[in-house]
């Protein structure tokens, strides 16, 4: 592929230290190391989002204690917005509209954890490679290549800094190596202990605020009553989640299909004669894919930051399971 090309002549330089040299003899233990150090490590910092012509700077604070995991992550640009973590729930915080929107994480996470704990299967889809030793954010990073097998997914290259593994800079690639979207730390710190106060809403909750519920119910692929029919190389599905739509309008329902890295989002929802669908087909806004249908009395969407063919591929493959 034109990206495996583009970067191969990288592989070629020397590493000058000799630590990193010793602990790359093996590409995908970087993999381990990126997965550990995103979810395990405390750190704290600033980084820049990039996609086209868009800029988003965010703080973000990470701590890990006897309790688990909790972190805050603040965008700095245009309207105010918090994203706070405590393990598993979210709380996405939206000061102006006076919301608060509960959530659960699911196994893809935000940079710069954004490798999963279960990283192995990557190397089914994607090449790994060593890449050359460059600095980022004022320290020395291993940048790791993802060069994917099959053209339904995109390139990716991760430079992790060489003692702690933590990502410090991930870039999005299309076939022709042109970048999708960037994250950049600017600013961090490693290690050390955090000031829990710096994990709580900076917000007061002043009048009356909205709180919407959206974590739904997780189940079994068994009693989703919908599958993907064919499979996409290298995507499993990984969990299924019920949401309810409110009184007497039924619930969505909301699969995911990763291949560790890439994932596409499937969602399912009732229509009836006051709820058509609109803008069917394909859509793009940023670097997310859109595609719509219609399969029976039901809308399906499917989305993901991945070629617009794959995101085809899973929506076109879901079908409805027989009434048991």
């Amino acid at each position: 592929m034109r990206f495996f090309a583009a970067v191969m002549a990288g592989l070629a330089l020397a590493l000058p230290f000799q630590t990193v040299a010793e602990a790359s003899a093996d590409p995908v233990s970087w993999l381990g190391k990126i997965s550990t150090a995103g979810q395990r490590l405390n750190y704290s910092g600033t980084f820049i989002y990039q996609s086209g012509r868009n800029f988003e700077t965010s703080r973000i604070v990470h701590m890990v204690d006897a309790n688990g995991e909790h972190e805050r992550l603040e965008v700095l640009d245009g309207s105010p917005r918090e994203v706070i973590r405590s393990n598993r729930e979210v709380k996405c915080v939206l000061p102006d509209q006076k919301t608060i929107i509960i959530d659960r994480s699911g196994s893809q996470r935000a940079f710069p954890a954004r490798l999963p704990a279960s990283y192995a299967g990557i190397a089914e889809s994607y090449r790994v490679m060593l890449g050359d030793v460059s600095r980022v954010a004022g320290m020395d990073t291993q940048l790791i290549i993802l060069d994917p097998r099959d053209d339904l997914r995109h390139g990716h290259m991760l430079w992790a800094e060489v003692n702690s593994g933590l990502l410090l800079k991930a870039r999005m690639t299309d076939q022709a190596g042109e970048v999708i979207e960037q994250f950049t730390f600017t600013d961090v710190n490693i290690g050390g202990e955090i000031d829990a106060s710096l994990l709580k809403p900076s917000y007061e909750r002043d009048g009356e605020w909205r709180v919407i519920d959206a974590q739904g119910s997780e189940v079994a692929a068994a009693d989703a009553r919908w599958t993907l029919a064919a499979p996409v190389p290298g995507y499993t599905l990984k969990s299924v989640v019920k949401r309810p739509l409110g009184r007497d309008l039924g619930e969505i329902v909301h699969m995911v299909f990763t291949d560790g890295l890439a994932a596409i989002s499937v969602f399912i929802e009732p229509m009836d004669a006051t709820h058509r669908a609109g803008g069917l087909g394909d859509l793009s806004t940023g670097p997310i894919n859109i595609y719509k249908r219609v399969v029976g009395d039901y809308l399906i969407t499917a989305l993901g930051e991945v070629p617009l063919h794959a995101v085809r591929r899973v929506g076109d493959g879901i079908e409805q399971l027989p009434a048991q």
